[in-house]
């Protein structure tokens, strides 16, 4: 079979590499991909919202199979275009994706049927939303409508926070902004529980638990994510019962009143609050750098079980986990999620020697000549597998101490939670 994967950071480099182990595979496209992605696919530079241009390329090259990545491409409406010309794509359509499109649409879902949700309210301009947060209690949160890459969410302390948050929204930081969320805090953990859907059934796909702050100590602005394990420490019978009664299980009933299937990754980002869940957002795909933590662990061929959610036989295949745990910590560039420089190049990855239990996942990053350089916020994801977490951290900052990039930083404490540190 030939391949083509969408997307260039890190969950695609992870997906490309479970994917090249099958023998059901002989090549893979990206698009456009990134360093690693270049060592096994073919990396092709081409403009993913370019929607005409890719379905050219994808029936010339007779790839028989697209595994659609990131959200923007699923919200825009890819799967659907690509189906109209009989092309086998694994990803929700663009109904579906509105879960993750637009946090209005999914709010109003679990209003509906009522899901487990923090209150909210929804404003349309500065003013009223500005005169509303004269009378809150604080913290509060403040969210972006439209995607904005994890970072359109606000959680602020105080008045003055809250109207930068408005003025920023509102002024276009993450696009045309019609309307935004106000919702209260929530006191509990945070979860992210992911579930793979064929349309007709659907299977758990494991539990991570991620860091979205950029300083140490979950303190400072938010990022696409810094770090994740899995599984998450706390999931267990009962409320993993409760999750797919309260939350997936009605969402899908909504999405059925739409003349709606939902076909691929769901990720549900939960707030747990004395073990129930609580609906914080719907991403469409899988998270990262969740993907990259969690891929490691699965067993199954990953191409059969996303061949089966084409084919409506999810329920046919059974998915197998390692019992192992794993670990994931992102070095970013400096400055991230700020401002960052460019194309610097990263010396000393050829210093490192991965053992089978060990993985680097590149996501902005580009080869020339050998030579490899950053080229986005989030640059390298290092990953480890151990018996518990201790060991998989230990693994994993041995390896950051090998590359020593000065042109990086990391957080020094993703799962502290469930290490010693």
């Amino acid at each position: 079979m030939k391949i083509g994967i969408i997307g260039s950071g890190g969950r695609e480099h992870a997906i490309c590499n479970y994917l090249i182990k099958s023998n059901k595979i002989n090549k893979i496209f990206c698009f456009p991909g990134n360093a690693g992605t270049s060592d096994i696919a073919e990396n092709i530079n081409i403009d993913i919202e370019n929607f005409e241009n890719l379905k050219i390329f994808i029936l010339e090259n007779q790839i028989d199979f697209i595994i659609v990545g990131p959200e923007k491409p699923l919200v825009n409406g890819l799967v659907d275009y690509l189906e109209k010309f009989n092309i086998k794509v694994f990803g929700p359509n663009k109904t579906a994706s509105q879960l993750e499109g637009s946090k209005i649409f999914t709010k109003q879902l679990c209003q509906k049927f009522n899901i487990p949700t923090a209150k909210f309210g929804i404003f349309k301009n500065k003013e009223k939303s500005k005169r509303f947060l004269e009378t809150t209690n604080f913290p509060i949160v403040i969210k972006a409508d439209n995607l904005a890459s994890g970072k359109g969410v606000y959680i602020c302390n105080n008045q003055n926070e809250s109207n930068k948050a408005v003025d920023e929204i509102f002024d276009g930081k993450f696009g045309k902004a019609e309307s935004l969320l106000i919702e209260e805090f929530l006191i509990g953990e945070e979860m992210s529980y992911f579930t793979i859907h064929d349309g007709i059934s659907f299977k758990t796909f494991s539990t991570a638990q991620d860091h979205k702050r950029v300083e140490e100590g979950d303190k400072g602005k938010n990022t696409g994510g810094m770090g994740a394990y899995s599984p998450s420490r706390l999931i267990n019978p009962t409320l993993e019962k409760k999750i797919i009664d309260k939350i997936i299980k009605p969402t899908l009933k909504g999405l059925s009143i739409l003349n709606c299937k939902y076909k691929g990754f769901l990720y549900a980002g939960l707030m747990i609050v004395n073990n129930e869940p609580y609906l914080i957002e719907y991403n469409v795909r899988m998270g990262d750098p969740e993907c990259q933590t969690i891929l490691p662990r699965l067993e199954t061929d990953l191409i059969k079980i996303l061949l089966a959610c084409c084919e409506e036989k999810l329920s046919e295949i059974n998915i197998k986990w390692s019992e192992k745990k794993s670990l994931c910590v992102v070095m970013c560039s400096k400055g991230y999620p700020d401002s960052y420089k460019k194309n610097i190049e990263i010396t000393n990855l050829n210093k490192i020697r991965f053992n089978k239990n060990e993985f680097l996942f590149h996501a902005g990053t580009r080869k020339n000549n050998k030579k490899i350089y950053a080229t986005g916020g989030r640059v390298l994801n290092f990953v480890s597998l151990g018996d518990d977490f201790g060991d998989a951290k230990k693994s994993i900052l041995k390896n950051l101490k090998y590359l020593n990039w000065s042109g990086g930083f990391y957080r020094k404490d993703i799962g502290y939670k469930v290490t010693d540190d």
